[in-house]
């Protein structure tokens, strides 16, 4: 690929995802993401990506290599006895650091909302994250601080923990780029926050469900 090629093409990924997490996936359309990017020909879209879902994926590739060596990182201390805690924090803050790095703004945590909430895109985003080796090793090790957790509690609180780490990044992200206010400073201190939250969370009590007569 040429470095024109490649310019191109990355000029094409930061404006698909700002325009993304801006409206919306399915509102944006290719054409106005090569005119927003200042292409002149409406199909560069396709031509470099092909189809909307690889257009999504490869902006998804874009920030889960970051991620992931900031995770790998992070792992490197926390062991076989670390707390809860430690193994939480390996979920969040790697995201955090991410965002943090890149800067302001930033469009990712919205773009990851919206992906997520979109029917026929949500596979992509869940291939390309919830498979990457060191956030297997992460929810495996979480799993361990929790041995007598129901499987049916876990799988419960492993789905809020998903919805309450995409969707309170991207309410951020949102108040930062509309100059209002957050909770938090920054996004250290936002992590540190999400990880008491999902402390309590995970540790919270299960309640026996009572067996009804017509349950099978």
């Amino acid at each position: 690929m040429t470095d024109r090629a490649q310019a191109t093409r990355e000029l094409i990924l930061a404006t698909a995802e700002r325009l993304y997490a801006e409206h919306g996936v399915l509102a944006v359309s290719n054409r106005q993401i090569s005119e927003a990017a200042g292409q002149g020909n409406n199909t560069a879209v396709g031509y470099h990506f092909g189809t909307r879902a690889e257009l999504v994926r490869a902006i998804v590739r874009k920030h889960t290599g970051p991620i992931e060596r900031l995770r790998r990182h992070r792992l490197g201390g926390v062991g076989g006895h670390s707390p809860l805690r430690d193994w939480l924090g390996c979920l969040v803050y790697p995201t955090t650091e991410h965002l943090a790095e890149l800067g302001a703004p930033t469009w990712f945590a919205r773009f990851a909302a919206q992906v997520t909430t979109e029917p026929s895109l949500r596979t992509v985003i869940i291939e390309e994250t919830l498979t990457s080796p060191s956030l297997v090793r992460t929810v495996s090790g979480l799993y361990r601080c929790l041995p007598g957790l129901p499987a049916e509690a876990r799988a419960e609180r492993n789905d809020v923990t998903r919805l309450v780490l995409v969707h309170a990044m991207a309410e951020r992200e949102r108040a930062l780029a509309e100059g209002a206010g957050t909770p938090r400073d920054g996004w250290r201190e936002t992590a540190t926050g999400l990880t008491d939250a999902l402390a309590g969370l995970w540790l919270a009590p299960v309640t026996k469900q009572p067996h009804r007569k017509d349950q099978p």
